[in-house]
């Protein structure tokens, strides 16, 4: 009889996102929406103010609606909850007058920042290239 280790290494072991029923699949959906890429590097101190190394820092709400534009309010809601229920942040209620609250990378959200950050700036450095390369595959194209 396996124990529950066992049952659990065994479940990882068979984790293939290239599989249709494994969830894995569900996390890289999630993790690979920009709004999530955006709010990890924003909660990983990879904003534009930043020059440097980024340090992670708490964020209110309104901090990160104000950074990431273009967010509704709908979206940026349902992504901060997903992250939490996820466990890539923490979202801390202080009682004080209006209530603060405020969202935070934890260790898991911190060692998938690594990675976002890493997307988001190939992203903006190879723009130019992907521009030029759509440009030129559309003139063909017509």
């Amino acid at each position: 009889m396996a124990t529950k280790a066992d049952k659990k290494a065994q479940a990882k072991a068979e984790y293939n996102a290239f599989l249709a029923v494994c969830p894995s699949r569900q996390l890289l959906d999630r993790i690979s929406d920009k709004w999530v890429v955006l709010i990890l590097c924003a909660l990983g101190g990879d904003t534009p103010e930043q020059s440097g190394a980024s340090h992670p820092k708490a964020m209110r709400y309104s901090e990160l609606a104000r950074l990431l534009a273009g967010v509704s309010q709908k979206m940026l809601t349902q992504t901060l909850r997903a992250l939490e229920r996820d466990g890539l942040l923490v979202r801390t209620v202080k009682p004080t007058v209006p209530v603060t609250v405020t969202y935070e990378l934890t260790d898991l959200g911190r060692s998938l920042h690594h990675l976002t950050r890493g997307l988001r700036q190939w992203a903006q450095t190879h723009m130019e290239q992907v521009l030029a390369s759509r440009e030129n595959h559309d003139a063909r194209a017509s």
